[in-house]
């Protein structure tokens, strides 16, 4: 009996060693101790959604389909903020401002991965450093849309409308990536076309449909209800192939305007010192959740194609970006900033 008291004693001495080892490590290395002492306790209170979208984009409309799935799984609350605007620089500082674990950036990488091509100086964070890949949720359904108000039924139709009427019409892209491919589509063909900056891309659907902007490229889900109306028309798919988002619809490549067909990707990231076990926890929950037939029928409906994949997946798909965007850098002589 004494034996049995004995040996009980010391091994709780030993586990209480232990855990103490693994706060100091913890302390010692910045890792965030939660996530570190256990991956099933995260999170461990309210989480937050940063999104560079405002709402009632496709981004907008899966955050809160995603948060109201995990906040059953977790029970905690997931918190949805949209940040709209600065080229998405908004939602990035609201996002390492926080500098905490339990707020996560949900963007796509449109939104960021041409920074060091478009701001005026170097970006204030290093992407491949401060933007760590937690888990990709869905593909974007990206659309080259033209107003029905201008005759035009095809990229064809608006490039020679464009043509025939130098400096009348107007353009607008999504903000980073899809802006980037109209710059270069306009200088490609060589346009005299004025490039309208939206704060909020949301709000080129109505000057669309008014006739007010010509052609945009954004989000399949921001024209289409004055496609539904009548007032505009998809012209092609912004991407490398169709979707089945708009099956007869084609790509833009297959329009003959390949600079116009650009991988987008939608997905979360975390904060630099974020493990990639802790990363790994987070992405096994949402992946699950994404099994869930209903909730890739309502992604569907919203204009997103639900790929779920880990850390690893989606850092190689920014890394495919990266070099995406570089060769719509070199159409435009952009250099980055350093």
């Amino acid at each position: 009996m004494i034996r049995t008291r004995r040996a009980a004693r010391v091994s709780r001495a030993r586990s209480i060693g232990l855990r103490m080892a693994a706060i100091a490590a913890c302390l010692v290395s910045g890792a965030p101790f939660a996530l570190a002492q256990t991956q099933s306790a995260y999170p461990e209170r309210a989480v937050r959604f940063i999104l560079p979208f405002g709402p009632g984009s496709a981004t907008d409309i899966a955050a809160r389909l995603i948060a109201e799935k995990l906040q059953a799984k977790w029970g905690k609350p997931i918190v949805v903020e949209p940040r709209p605007g600065g080229d998405g620089l908004i939602a990035i500082n609201a996002f390492l401002a926080a500098n905490d674990d339990h707020t996560l950036l949900y963007a796509s990488t449109a939104s960021f991965i041409v920074h060091p091509y478009t701001l005026q100086s170097k970006p204030p964070y290093d992407a491949e450093k401060d933007l760590n890949p937690i888990v990709r949720t869905a593909d974007s359904g990206l659309a080259v849309a033209v107003s029905a108000g201008s005759g035009a039924n095809s990229i064809r139709d608006f490039v020679e409308l464009a043509r025939k009427n130098p400096g009348v019409l107007n353009v607008a892209g999504g903000a980073g990536l899809a802006e980037l491919t109209v710059r270069a589509f306009v200088k490609e063909q060589g346009l005299n076309v004025t490039i309208v900056p939206y704060r909020d891309i949301i709000q080129a659907g109505a000057d669309l449909g008014e006739n007010r902007i010509q052609l945009v490229s954004a989000s399949l889900s921001m024209p289409m209800p004055y496609v539904q109306a009548g007032k505009a028309k998809i012209a092609a798919i912004a991407a490398p192939a169709r979707t089945p988002l708009a099956p007869d619809a084609p790509s833009a490549p297959e329009a003959g305007y390949p600079t116009l067909g650009y991988e987008s990707t939608v997905g979360f990231y975390g904060p630099a010192r974020m493990t990639l076990d802790a990363r790994r926890k987070i992405a096994a929950d949402v992946i699950e959740i994404l099994k869930d037939k209903a909730l890739v029928d309502r992604l569907f409906n919203a204009g997103l194609v639900v790929v779920a994949e880990g850390p690893e997946e989606l850092a190689a798909v920014v890394r495919r970006q990266r070099e995406a965007t570089q060769r719509l850098a070199d159409v435009l002589g952009l250099k980055p900033k350093e």
